[in-house]
């Protein structure tokens, strides 16, 4: 099989012939037909996870199809359609998974990082990755929603905010122009917030009801006209924006951040204080929430917007990932 893989942290992309590989007990083999590329796929490029093993293979966007199956694996099936997401796995004993919460798991493995990943026509994962995905998407738009839709419909579906409540979406990009389709989805009062008044087409597309542009106008000030939000999604990775807008949450308002910025955020305590506001942080999900992110996404018909690079054009399509031309998201086949 052919894959790419990194040699060393900072290395580039080199695509390689290997074996194919058997999977073990309690693992599951997959045909990969697409693989998203992620920004998170740096930190094996660039060597920022601690603790990462060369040569590796990165991605946690797969979407494919059974191949072999290890021993000891029950209910899926060779043949049946597949994705693998950023959650690769967890122990299944310690006390977060004694709680069932397998999100949090303390020994938790993460696709592409822990274990080779979907930057090949083969990989091999734990059974409890695997999530189906139905006949109704495409391989090319399940990959992104492996990563970038569970954790953008993850957030929102738990971030407390009911049925008319103003939602926010912050930047309009890989995760963002998800986020604003869950939400509109969802029947949240949906407002784009963006930099720039040709950004607004799209945001409305997508189903915004409303679209603020901060070049424009004060964002806090026209949030507020509409009660203020009762959640702010935060999907640009930018601690400057970020910070400025949690004066534009509505009382037991919540911002939430699936996207890490590099630097720290700059909060004054006095808007939290003064609306019982709060920040919180967003993991993306186990497989079965991203099962559910698929089910939910063929049901009202959300849709990624991608661009496909064949495995041979790795560096070309994780150069356009990074430099942030991409409308909006990569996706790799095989």
């Amino acid at each position: 099989m052919k894959v790419a893989q990194i040699a060393k942290p900072g290395g580039n992309f080199e695509i390689v012939e290997r074996e194919i590989p058997q999977p073990g007990p309690g693992q599951v083999r997959v045909k990969v037909e697409v693989c998203g590329i992620c920004h998170s796929d740096v930190l094996v490029k660039e060597g920022l996870w601690p603790g990462i093993q060369y040569p590796r293979v990165p991605g946690h966007e797969v979407a494919g199809r059974i191949d072999a199956l290890g021993s000891g694996v029950g209910r899926w099936k060779v043949g049946q359609r597949v994705g693998v997401g950023w959650h690769g796995g967890h122990d299944f004993t310690c006390g977060e998974c004694r709680r069932g919460d397998f999100a949090m798991c303390e020994s938790r493995k993460i696709t592409g990082i822990d274990f080779d990943g979907g930057y090949g026509e083969y990989m091999i994962a734990p059974a409890e990755a695997m999530a189906a995905i139905p006949d109704e998407i495409p391989a090319a738009d399940a990959g992104p929603l492996m990563c970038a839709g569970v954790t953008v419909y993850n957030a929102l579906r738990n971030s407390g905010a009911r049925a008319g409540d103003v939602v926010a979406v912050q930047g309009i990009g890989g995760l963002g122009h998800l986020g604003v389709q869950y939400a509109r989805r969802m029947g949240f009062v949906t407002i784009a917030l963006g930099r720039g008044k040709d950004k607004e087409p799209l945001a409305r597309e997508l189903g915004a009801h409303h679209y603020i542009d901060a070049d424009a106008v004060d964002t806090i000030a026209e949030l507020q006209k509409h009660g203020g939000a009762r959640v702010i999604l935060a999907t640009a990775p930018s601690a400057k924006a970020i910070s400025a807008v949690v004066g534009g949450l509505s009382a037991n308002g919540n911002l939430l951040i699936p996207a890490a910025p590099a630097e720290p955020l700059t909060i004054s305590m006095m808007p939290l204080i003064a609306g019982r506001r709060s920040i919180s942080g967003c993991y993306s999900g186990t497989a079965r929430d991203s099962e559910d992110t698929l089910e939910f996404s063929a049901l009202s018909d959300v849709h990624p917007m991608i661009e496909k690079y064949p495995l041979d054009r790795v560096a070309d399509a994780y150069e356009q990932m990074q430099s942030g031309k991409v409308r909006f998201r990569v996706v790799l086949t095989m």
